[in-house]
């Protein structure tokens, strides 16, 4: 039940009507008791500054960041951590006595099912393995801060935009992290494809409702070593079309509902300084995406 006591969070982006990060946070905050309520908030990139002003005017507590804002925002925080400095992107927005601080979640968020036993391949070392992501955004940059801390020996980002990718691969030349970086041209890819232990899509390519789309060319995938991992930060559909396509060449597939569940549990931690259920988050999700699955399926 909302009530006037009732205290604010949330998450920003535009488009923001496809998050499920409401489900899983207000699931957390039932199941805590507490009251909290977690709205989506429709930013476009012009409004950002106002709409940050007027959630410190309503007392909102803290809030997510999504497209396109993770790092449009940094200059309108009066504190960023380290990591978030070093990612050039901040997905987590907390209050201070200072005003708003940042932070990135995200790392951990992708690193999470990269380091649970479930995975079924165990890569303790990774100092010899190759990561190839696909997109230089800021969703692409919190995995290549997670591929640092795993200790990939290269990381090879792919774009079309070779302005981007010049600045790309500029703005990690003084970074704290080992970064051992690379760019490319979507032409190189099938040559990064068959020497890929890692291929992350970090693309919108693939989200629904374009959900029979795929970021790699059928004919490239086939380029894939067996046992490889392919990795896709889209939740929905799930699995998509990339990962279905991996898997059946022989491939590892992870998806990205855990790191989405992973990197907002991380955030309410934050806002909420005390544990936070992780499975009840992530199994909103999961039932949620069933129930979708089966509705389309009857129609």
């Amino acid at each position: 039940m909302i009530k006037g006591t009732t205290k604010l969070l949330g998450v920003i982006g535009h488009p923001i009507e496809h998050s499920l990060s409401p489900l899983m946070h207000n699931a957390a905050l039932s199941h805590l008791g507490l009251d909290y309520v977690y709205l989506p908030f429709p930013v476009k990139s012009g409004d950002l500054k106002v709409a940050i002003s007027g959630f410190e005017a309503v007392g909102v507590m803290g809030f997510n960041i999504t497209i396109p804002h993770k790092q449009t925002i940094l200059p309108l925080l009066s504190e960023v951590s380290p990591l978030a400095i070093a990612v050039g992107a901040v997905n987590t927005v907390y209050r201070t006595k200072k005003g708003w601080a940042g932070t990135n979640t995200d790392v951990q968020g992708f690193l999470a099912p990269l380091r649970s036993p479930s995975l079924q391949t165990s890569i303790d070392d990774w100092s010899q393995k190759i990561a190839v992501i696909l997109g230089s955004g800021g969703a692409a940059r919190a995995i290549v801060a997670g591929c640092a801390e795993l200790g990939c020996a290269q990381i090879h980002i792919v774009g079309r935009d070779r302005a981007k990718l010049a600045a790309f691969e500029q703005s990690w030349r003084n970074s704290p992290l080992p970064v051992n970086l690379f760019t490319h041209t979507w032409d190189n890819l099938g040559k990064l494809i068959s020497q890929a232990d890692l291929l992350v899509n970090a693309t919108p390519i693939g989200m629904y409702p374009q959900g029979e789309n795929s970021p790699v060319d059928v004919n490239l995938l086939d380029q894939i070593s067996a046992g490889a991992i392919a990795y896709d930060l889209i939740y929905t559909p799930n699995p998509t079309e990339f990962l279905k396509q991996a898997q059946e060449r022989g491939a590892i597939a992870i998806d990205g509902l855990e790191m989405l569940v992973q990197q907002g549990a991380a955030a309410l931690e934050i806002w909420l300084q005390k544990p936070v259920p992780i499975d009840v988050m992530r199994h909103t999700l999961q039932q949620h995406l069933s129930n979708q699955t089966n509705t389309i399926s009857l129609n």
